[in-house]
């Protein structure tokens, strides 16, 4: 039987390693968990909602700004495999960051099949430009942001990194003070032979555009790849290829799983200020003055 991609000869064995649903226990409903959480964030966190970064409807972000001025920043960009979920539902990282002197900005998009990914990366990118030129009205500080991103987002963070910023947007080059994938997808081709085809459409042109796994540029931005230790071996795969595609274009990473985690609560500790993560993005971003 001829292979649809490297060693995977059918769809279900693509999509073991790529439907991380297949994994969750009896009874294991982590959207719950995400939606309680968004929903403290709101309820008890300063934020300015639904606010418009492009023209269309889908075009808004949520932001959670923290108690001090000048604060650094986190553009966080939510997964869903382009095609589900949206900023609403993540309201919930700020809940860390926010106590770690973080103002965090939950990027919404429009969803596949309604766009194509395409799309979807030029309203982030242009998300990301908003939130540099403007943060500063809502005490951010516009030389101390940085982008993360789960699963989808993780491959949206990417597709910000290898952006030609000063080309395209008229702003610095390596604009971003940290970035950090969780989980991210950097090589799409798999995923046109998965479930997933349906609904994000993948050709050989959106494959070729959006793989960032092998468009990366240098980039001075410090970075931080990881995902859950308990997720397939593809997540990991992904993760690995896109670092080794880093440090080839001359750029320093971390790559480190999150021993423990799964593909869903790989974000967790984004809630909590004592984390590691939080305690990375916060040193990260302090070095940065």
């Amino acid at each position: 039987m001829k292979a649809l991609y490297h060693s995977f000869e059918t769809q279900a064995q693509i999509d073991a390693q790529y439907n991380p649903s297949l994994l969750l226990a009896p009874g294991d409903t982590p959207g719950l968990h995400f939606a309680a959480q968004a929903e403290t964030a709101r309820s008890t966190l300063a934020s300015h909602l639904n606010v418009p970064y492009g023209p269309t409807r889908a075009e808004t972000l949520d932001i959670f700004p923290a108690a001090q001025a000048n604060a650094p920043v986190l553009v966080f960009i939510h997964g869903g495999y382009w095609r589900a979920l949206s900023s609403k539902d993540f309201s919930g990282v700020a809940l860390g960051l926010q106590r770690r002197g973080i103002t965090t900005v939950v990027v919404d998009y429009a969803l596949c099949p309604f766009v194509t990914i395409d799309e979807i990366t030029r309203q982030v990118r242009a998300a990301s430009a908003w939130v540099l030129r403007h943060i500063a009205q809502y005490g951010g500080d516009p030389a101390r942001v940085s982008v993360g991103g789960h699963s989808a987002g993780g491959h949206l963070t990417a597709m910000c990194l290898q952006t030609e910023w000063a080309r395209d947007y008229g702003l610095p080059q390596d604009p971003f003070a940290a970035a950090i994938t969780f989980s991210g997808l950097f090589d799409l081709a798999p995923l046109r032979y998965s479930y997933l085809q349906p609904m994000i459409q993948l050709d050989d042109g959106v494959i070729q555009r959006n793989s960032p796994a092998f468009a990366v540029r240098p980039c001075a931005t410090p970075l931080w790849i990881t995902w859950g230790g308990n997720e397939t071996s593809e997540f990991a795969r992904q993760s690995q290829a896109y670092c080794d595609a880093w440090h080839a274009a001359g750029n320093t990473a971390l790559l480190q799983a999150q021993q423990g985690a799964d593909h869903f609560t790989v974000i967790h500790g984004l809630e909590h200020p004592d984390s590691a993560v939080c305690e990375w993005l916060a040193h990260t971003l302090q070095t940065a003055l």
